[in-house]
């Protein structure tokens, strides 16, 4: 069973990787992750937008959500709303990954298991 803090270990590893972010990985708690993957989002926002947009639709972020997050609508500013639904869905990739790393271990593969 992997704690939260491997969960973490985790998403933070695939944001850094993501959005190629210079940072160190080690030592970072969510909040101080949260605040870098906000001023990420809005440099590109400001200045590549097209990518981050296609980054959006890699990660599988939901396009009804990243419509609301940046109408003028939403409550918060784009750049953290947008930061709030790439750390969720990366988080929901990272439980997703356990989930079918701890079924494909308790499947009985028969011959086929190594």
């Amino acid at each position: 069973m992997e704690s939260s803090s491997d969960k973490f270990s985790e998403t933070r590893a695939m944001i850094i990787q993501d959005f190629g972010l210079d940072i160190p990985g080690e030592g970072m708690d969510e909040a101080a992750l949260f605040l870098i993957l906000c001023d990420a989002v809005a440099y590109m926002i400001e200045h590549r937008i097209d990518f981050l947009m296609s980054l959006l639709y890699r990660l599988d972020v939901l396009e009804p959500h990243i419509n609301h997050a940046l109408s003028p609508l939403c409550p918060d500013p784009a750049n953290i709303a947008l930061a709030k639904l790439i750390m969720e869905r990366q988080k929901q990739r990272v439980q997703t990954k356990l989930d079918y790393r701890t079924n494909a271990k308790d499947q009985d593969m028969g011959d086929l298991a190594f």
